[in-house]
């Protein structure tokens, strides 16, 4: 269902949901410590308890079209994630990370963490 290698535009989705939340420079900081960070793997139960999140609603068409891939035996590349001071940061693959819970809570999603 994942792969281990993150296309080069998630980098950029990451970055682009990073600037939201910190100044321009940390987080191309945090891209670049993403890019070498390795794949840890995580269930995707305790990623949405750390990340203190909603699940997304399992009729989202982005969500929908992630277990579609899934059932396909399509892979997704891993979700990206930021340590913060209260709350772990879904930086990249949310939707996905939402798709995979709906496949099972106890699924082990290839994460890079920072």
């Amino acid at each position: 269902m994942f792969c281990h290698t993150p296309a080069d535009d998630d980098y950029d989705s990451a970055r682009n949901y990073l600037e939201l939340l910190f100044p321009e420079e940390k987080a191309a900081e945090l891209v670049e410590q993403l890019k070498k960070a390795e794949i840890k793997l995580k269930k995707a139960k305790d990623i949405m308890r750390a990340s203190r999140l909603d699940l997304l609603p399992m009729d989202n068409q982005f969500v929908q079209y992630d277990i579609h891939k899934a059932r396909r035996k399509e892979l997704m590349g891993p979700i990206m994630l930021v340590r913060g001071n209260e709350r772990l940061i879904i930086a990249d693959g949310f939707h996905r990370m939402c798709a995979a819970y709906y496949l099972g809570e106890e699924i082990e999603i290839p994460c890079l963490i920072v």
